[in-house]
């Protein structure tokens, strides 16, 4: 027999021998890949947003960010609407998630009423039993900040005119003082916001004393008052509101503690949260840390220094270990 052939064989044998062992290697690497996809599946995607001031901004960019780190595929919707749009998405099924504020579950419910509203852990206790039980939704851990509706007066004003309440305001409102107020749809007519302040300290602005300015941005109504637009000398503001001594105002005391309190807190689908029930344990430490000087210290950065929302989000997160 001619050994070459032999030697052929030989060679051609073992490199068949060797492909059938690399290719069941293969098979098996594979089928182990495959196997650990199917028990990791992909988390999400889970659809963030957030109202369209300075606030919402901040806190629905520390929210995408947390759940991006911790491996949730995200859409972003930051800065989606109004509380009225935003409201009706959610519940909707468009959204997922967003940070809302405790105070203004009593007007989804027409609750307004309740003295519970002004107790910051019966109001977020409330909050949460009224939204679970009506809409499967889900209130986590909220801030420690009370961002309430405010009225903010120029400085200068305010000295001369020795305004310091929201009673003083009202007299000199109703004496014939030149007052004219910067703000939102929302903040003019909803019975929570002007109207509660108005029936309580006993005076009217008229519409021609307000200037209504599109969405809910307290840097807009408050950078109008700082520069008097159109004759504004008042502005809506929030609590946590940072920009409010930088451009020379100063909020009303309101010694009547007419509105709720309205803390910020991530709102969830319940179907979400069923699913994905880790996503408190991501965000609740983070909302917990978010005191009234903080939140104003970052509203701040954004609305005077000029910084991205989401910059400020990823620094504060960074800076205090929640984000790598």
């Amino acid at each position: 027999m001619n050994r070459k052939k032999i030697g052929y064989s030989a060679f051609f044998l073992t490199a068949l021998l060797l492909t059938v062992v690399l290719l069941s290697g293969l098979t098996s690497c594979n089928q182990g890949k495959s196997e650990e996809s199917a028990a990791e599946p992909a988390k999400g995607p889970i659809v963030v947003a957030s109202k369209i001031d300075t606030e919402g901004a901040l806190l629905g960019n520390m929210i995408l960010q947390l759940l991006e780190q911790n491996g949730f595929e995200t859409v972003n919707q930051v800065q989606f609407g109004t509380t009225d749009v935003i409201r009706k998405a959610i519940r909707a099924g468009e959204i997922d998630i967003y940070p809302e504020y405790t105070g203004n579950a009593a007007f989804f419910h027409s609750d307004a009423e309740n003295q519970v509203w002004k107790d910051p852990e019966a109001a977020w206790k409330r909050a949460g039993e009224l939204d679970r039980e009506a809409y499967n939704l889900v209130w986590l851990s909220p801030a420690p900040a009370n961002n309430t509706w405010a009225i903010a007066l120029r400085q200068d004003l305010a000295e001369e005119e020795k305004i310091v309440s929201l009673d003083d305001f009202s007299a000199y409102v109703n004496s014939g003082g030149r007052i004219k107020l910067a703000c939102s749809e929302e903040f003019a007519s909803r019975q929570g916001a002007l109207p509660s302040f108005e029936e309580a300290y006993g005076f009217h602005l008229e519409k021609d004393q307000l200037l209504i300015l599109s969405g809910g941005n307290t840097a807009t109504t408050e950078k109008a008052a700082a520069e008097q637009t159109d004759g504004v000398n008042a502005a809506m503001a929030y609590g946590t509101d940072g920009a409010l001594a930088t451009l020379g105002l100063v909020v009303l005391e309101d010694s009547r503690n007419v509105q709720h309190v309205y803390q910020p807190a991530p709102l969830v689908r319940g179907e979400v949260m069923e699913q994905y029930p880790e996503i408190a344990d991501i965000l609740n430490p983070v909302f917990s840390s978010l005191d009234l000087s903080t939140l104003q210290t970052l509203n701040s950065r954004i609305a005077v220094m000029g910084e991205a929302a989401q910059d400020v989000a990823g620094n504060y997160l960074t800076e205090n270990n929640f984000l790598e």
